[in-house]
């Protein structure tokens, strides 16, 4: 621990020393506060030159004698005798200065802070594992071992891998409900208990392994690790992003399948009323839409207008929808909106354009077989020619231009169709949500073997997007200018020194000169 000797202590305390004929004089003032003045003597008078300041505590007016003395020097325009003790005595803290009294403490305070707002410090058993795996997992995402360093080195706590691993296992699935429970009640705070829609969206996470189990196993890789087992997470969120819930499916299971159940589960849980579902394209399916209008849901799913039957199809071509006013069909699957962007017409062909130039490379190569042929991504525009030569369709190519601009929407909402699609247009908040977890907080690959601790470590990232929304919702609101990003970059440059005072032995802490962002993001953390 850092202490100042008692010699080099004494030098700057000085007071009421003559240099010059100026002296320090240390008044009372009638509210118990001390003024601390510079006097010079003049015959047998004493002229006040200066008031320093006003201190109220020891400490206060130490500092003001001290910049007292200094400014006689100036005035005096004369070398100091104090300047080479002051010298001396901040050389001596430098010098003393080890690695251990500098902490890291900018995570703790935010994260921390916030880990204590949303609920969980106080709901919860044994938080201190949780918290720093949850707080790490915002600010050195990585693996577990990766976490027991960064304890060692920032948080100055030493503990070892497999007890983080013990830890893990207490997280089951009664208490991962619990914490989720506390994650819904806060977001339903935060929006002033309203939560009229919900947005759902599916991902896979993968692991770095052949093995498969009961709930690791091959199937669609939306990460295209095709060859690896996998699971599929289920996540709906609210307006903004602000997390709701999640579930944990099988590596296999079919996304259409798993929309319905999480719904319903979630409904059941939280007791709360059926808001309004919205969710992409690829949730599309008519078992869905029959499940969802037979328990009472009203939805918004992303449509597939080039999927229609020919009779609908020609209604849109022949409707020519301008960009500003979309328009209304009814389907065998229900309403349908249509919508037209300019915006949307010149990606489409863009994208269009890219895909024929990848698959005319794939061509030249002479490798296409007629396996080749079907429907995933700019594969539909290869036909076979002959027996054995596979060529590209133009004239589909040529054909699916007169989609460029078009997007559908299936509701069974009464909403007018610009509101449709308004809402509709907030399903990038699940998907950015997908991609902070698996960029930022670095949810993939999963190294766990153990499904216990791999529920575990996906109830850990969900708790870290928790803690990353809410902090990035303050930054916001309060209009910080500082963007999530720069502010958790920020956050892990605060720190803190701890020393101890040289007489009374008492140790402190205090933080080092905090930037105008760093004081910023301090703030809006109203402590």
């Amino acid at each position: 621990m850092l202490q100042f000797s008692n010699d080099c202590y004494g030098c700057l305390a000085r007071s009421n020393v003559y240099i010059y004929d100026m002296f320090v004089r240390q008044k009372k003032n009638k509210s118990g506060s001390f003024s601390i003045q510079i006097l010079k003597k003049e015959g047998r008078r004493n002229k006040i030159l200066q008031t320093v300041g006003v201190g109220r505590t020891s400490q206060e007016v130490d500092l003001l004698k001290r910049i007292a003395n200094f400014e006689i020097d100036k005035l005096s325009q004369q070398p100091s005798l104090f300047i080479e003790s002051e010298d001396l005595t901040i050389d001596a803290f430098v010098s003393s200065l080890y690695n251990e009294n500098i902490q890291l403490i900018g995570p703790d305070l935010v994260f921390g802070s916030l880990f204590n707002t949303v609920g969980y410090e106080s709901s919860l058993r044994d938080t201190e594992y949780l918290k720093a795996l949850v707080i790490s997992r915002l600010v050195m995402p990585g693996s577990k071992l990766r976490t027991v360093e960064y304890l060692h080195r920032h948080a100055k706590v030493d503990v070892g891998v497999h007890a983080i691993y013990r830890y893990m296992d207490k997280l089951t699935e009664p208490v991962i409900n619990i914490i989720q429970g506390i994650t819904f009640n806060y977001t339903k705070k935060i929006l002033n208990n309203q939560i009229g829609l919900v947005f759902y969206d599916m991902t896979t996470l993968y692991f770095e392994t052949d093995k498969e189990d009961q709930l690791r196993k091959i199937g669609y890789s939306k990460d295209g690790k095709h060859q690896h087992p996998q699971i599929m997470i289920g996540l709906l969120v609210s307006t903004n992003g602000y997390p709701i819930a999640y579930q944990v499916f099988e590596g296999n299971t079919a996304e259409t399948k798993t929309l319905v159940p999480a719904i319903e589960q979630i409904c059941k849980r939280y007791a709360i009323a059926k808001p309004i579902v919205v969710a992409d394209a690829a949730l599309l399916s008519k078992k869905n839409i029959e499940k969802l209008e037979e328990e009472g849901f009203r939805y918004i799913l992303g449509g597939r207008v080039k999927s229609e039957k020919e009779d609908i199809r020609n209604l849109i071509l022949e409707a020519n929808i301008p960009e500003t006013k979309p328009h209304d069909f009814i389907t065998s699957k229900g309403r349908l909106v249509v919508s037209f962007s300019t915006k949307r017409q010149r990606k489409d062909e863009f994208n269009r354009k890219r895909g024929l130039t990848k698959l005319k490379k794939k061509v030249a190569t002479g490798k296409l077989t007629k396996e080749s042929i079907n429907n995933r991504g700019y594969n539909k525009y290869l036909k076979l020619e002959g027996d054995t030569k596979v060529e590209i369709d133009y004239d589909r190519y040529k054909a699916d231009s007169k989609w460029d601009g078009l997007k559908g929407y299936n509701t069974n909402t009464d909403l007018d169709p610009k509101e449709v699609i308004k809402a509709y247009a907030n399903l990038w908040t699940v998907e950015k949500a997908f991609r902070i977890s698996k960029s930022d907080l670095r949810a993939r690959p999963i190294y766990h073997r153990k499904n216990g601790r791999i529920k575990a470590h996906i109830c850990i990232c969900f708790m870290a997007y928790t803690l990353y929304k809410e902090l990035e919702r303050r930054l916001c609101l309060n209009k910080t200018g500082i963007s999530i990003e720069k502010a958790i970059l920020e956050i892990n440059d605060i720190q803190q020194l701890t020393y101890a005072l040289p007489r009374s032995k008492e140790v402190k802490s205090k933080l080092l000169q905090l930037s105008e962002s760093k004081t910023k993001i301090l703030e809006i953390m109203k402590f």
